[in-house]
């Protein structure tokens, strides 16, 4: 079991930046991939970042360049970067946690809001 909790969100200008992060308890934590999502209104929730345990990195092609995942296992806690950010940005973001050895995140976090104004 993986408890997780978000926290960083809020209103930023465009242009502007922030940083997300998100604290794990119960469980293992370094074993899990680590994933940011997030869901704006009308539209369908969407993964824009994970790392492994080893650190490695993939980016939803919107953000690339623009956001940085990462995560500290000494401190459970997974770190989402936005920097340049655009109104298009504005959602709720979610951290998300899965075991490597299954397909499907299954432990989720209760989001935190990002409102981007322009």
């Amino acid at each position: 079991q993986v408890q997780l909790v978000e926290s960083g969100g809020g209103l930023v200008q465009a242009g502007g930046s922030l940083r997300l992060s998100c604290a794990a308890s119960g469980s293992i934590f370094s074993i899990y991939i680590m994933g940011w999502y997030r869901q704006a209104p009308g539209k369908a929730r969407e993964l824009v970042a994970t790392v492994t345990r080893s650190g490695s990195t993939n980016y939803e092609d919107s953000v690339k360049g623009r956001f940085t995942i990462s995560r500290d296992n000494a401190k459970n806690t997974v770190y989402l970067e936005m920097n340049s950010l655009k109104p298009e940005d504005t959602a709720v973001y979610y951290c998300a946690a899965r075991h490597p050895l299954t397909s499907g995140y299954v432990y989720w976090g209760q989001g935190t809001q990002v409102t981007v104004s322009s």
